[in-house]
């Protein structure tokens, strides 16, 4: 039986996936945003404890199919260790078609082609990463340690050397401020990248909008859900990719979107500016409309 260091997080396509931990928390955990392993000091298990959980699960061999490795940042490990893990998982899990991992495009950066290459012939599949805003200005203001330049070449190595992406855009990162250029930036980013799938989530507050503001340092003021989906509008437009899985459908968004860039983008469009028009027919309340 498997224990866990929780709180445990996964990707929601990961529901199913056998999770293995050998970090805790997260490597970088300081953005401003973020208070998902806040309560955590990052740390790294004993390879001999990451081993023996993996041999522990033999037993369910016939029903692993895909594994998610935990926490935030798996990618920080050394590539050997890396390795050595998947290597552990592919001789314990015959049925295995897919290993997984969040990943920082810096800890990407860090492995060479070489290391990507046998991480990806050893089992790594695909790497989540949340790129949050591809606009220099906020990343800067959430304290992401990373540039547009340093995501688009660390997400870009993991594709060249056969690893997949799915990426994802934190909706109403800039506040009011910075709305327009953080859906515009991001489309650009994004463009460069061209992931396997991309998905959009909501910026919230689990401490309220003050302690929000504490972190960042500044008045920030959120954006209401026309505004919202109005930046969805901007975003989308920007892009221009090719053969992308788009979800726009986690719990925190307000309006649902699904579909594959560019085979559906004025579909999106088209849903997006109806809803703006008929926010009504759309499930949202006319109050939550501010200014438009």
């Amino acid at each position: 039986m498997l224990k866990y260091s929780e709180p445990l997080f996964r990707p929601p396509s990961e529901a199913y996936s056998l999770i293995i931990q050998p970090t805790i928390g997260c490597s970088w955990n300081k953005c401003t945003f973020c208070e998902m392993y806040s309560m955590k000091k990052f740390r790294v298990r004993p390879e001999n404890e990451v081993l023996d959980d993996i041999r522990s699960m033999k037993d369910m061999a016939p029903f692993i199919s895909k594994v998610f490795i935990a926490d935030g940042n798996a990618m920080a490990l050394s590539g050997s260790r890396l390795l050595k893990i998947l290597e552990a998982l592919k001789d314990t899990f015959p049925k295995l078609r897919r290993v997984s991992s969040y990943a920082l495009p810096k800890d990407i950066l860090a492995k060479s082609s070489t290391e990507l290459k046998e991480l990806r012939d050893a089992g790594l599949k695909l790497l989540y990463v949340g790129i949050e805003s591809g606009d220099a200005e906020v990343l800067k203001l959430i304290n992401k340690g990373e540039t547009p330049e340093s995501t688009i070449k660390g997400c870009n190595s993991a594709i060249s050397n056969g690893i997949g992406l799915s990426v994802m855009i934190l909706n109403g990162l800039g506040g009011t401020d910075l709305s327009r250029q953080h859906a515009t930036n991001s489309a650009k980013v994004i463009n460069e990248i061209n992931p396997e799938y991309l998905s959009t989530l909501v910026l919230s507050f689990p401490y309220g909008i003050e302690h929000f503001r504490g972190r960042i340092g500044k008045d920030f003021i959120p954006l209401n859900t026309g505004e919202l989906i109005l930046e969805m509008k901007w975003f989308i437009e920007g892009l221009e990719i090719e053969k992308s899985v788009f979800r726009s459908d986690h719990a925190s968004n307000y309006l649902v979107l699904k579909g594959i860039l560019s085979r559906d983008k004025d579909k999106l469009l088209n849903r997006i500016d109806s809803a703006l028009r008929n926010p009504d027919l759309a499930g949202i309340r006319p109050e939550w409309m501010r200014g438009l």
